[in-house]
């Protein structure tokens, strides 16, 4: 039994989902997406059957949160459980996980998404916060949510690469183009290793590093869908704010990667979800 805080949200719970939801999901919501896209998946053998796991994908578009769950629940078999802005507690009998931006409970949801990973949870947190604003639509610098979560539980981190929602519906747009339905790519790597990192203190920098490690692994998964060469340096959104242009003509970032533990981090108490878009999965950190 869930007990509240204050303002009425769930303080402690149990994660499991609604079977109710998941049966609908898969009777109604699986077919529905498939109907509408092309689905190449890959990567299937690399997801744990069981136990706490974080699918970390790159994100490009608003209607990727639909292809990573397609990926995650109808491909992998594992329920996913997000991380959702803006959609309120009706999302936690779907096993989910809401935020409340400009709220001081971002501990909150940091320990509802551990307890979650040890409850054996599949939890995913898109590691940039925010679709890409990298002009190639690469994977930018991250932030620090995946890794301190990873470190902080034991529980492995999955590099998901996908490309081709961003055709439904391109970032900051808002009619979607269905038809011709658009192929979809996903490739699930093999587990992160953040062997390196283990028994360290969870400073800034070793996160900073933890999250490197991570985000490389996705860029090399992308680059081999995508057959091409990902930027020498990812775009870093924060760097970029403080000087115009964000890329030079020879494709690589000439901005050193900015610290994602600062205060603009979502884990820090004021703002659980960072710059993330406004509506749909948010990245923890």
């Amino acid at each position: 039994m869930s007990t509240r805080n204050g303002t009425g949200q769930p303080t402690s719970r149990d994660y499991s989902y609604s079977r109710a939801w998941r049966q609908f999901s898969r009777l109604v919501l699986h077919p529905g997406l498939r109907l509408l896209i092309k689905c190449r998946w890959q990567g299937k053998q690399n997801i744990p059957k069981t136990g706490g796991i974080i699918l970390a994908p790159n994100h490009m578009s608003y209607v990727d949160w639909a292809t990573i769950a397609l990926f995650s629940d109808g491909y992998a078999h594992r329920y996913p459980v997000f991380m959702i802005k803006l959609i309120g507690p009706l999302m936690y009998k779907f096993g989910q996980l809401p935020v409340y931006r400009g709220r001081g409970d971002a501990g909150l949801v940091l320990k509802q998404a551990e307890q979650a990973l040890r409850a054996g949870a599949a939890v995913i947190v898109y590691p940039e916060g925010t679709a890409t604003r990298d002009p190639g639509l690469w994977p930018m610098v991250g932030k620090t949510g995946a890794a301190r979560l990873a470190l902080t539980t034991g529980a492995p981190v999955i590099p998901i690469a996908q490309w081709g929602a961003q055709h439904i519906l391109p970032y900051g747009t808002s009619k979607p183009h269905l038809f011709p339905r658009k192929t979809v790519q996903m490739v699930a790597g093999p587990p992160v290793d953040l062997s390196a990192y283990a028994g360290q203190r969870l400073g800034a920098s070793t996160l900073r590093a933890a999250t490197a490690d991570i985000m490389a692994d996705i860029t090399a998964l992308l680059a081999g869908l995508r057959q091409e060469t990902p930027p020498a340096v990812p775009y870093d959104p924060a760097a970029a704010a403080q000087l115009p242009g964000s890329r030079t003509d020879g494709g690589s970032s000439p901005f050193a990667p900015s610290d994602p533990a600062a205060p603009s981090d979502p884990a820090a108490p004021s703002d659980p979800a960072g710059p993330a878009d406004p509506a749909g999965p948010a990245g923890i950190a």
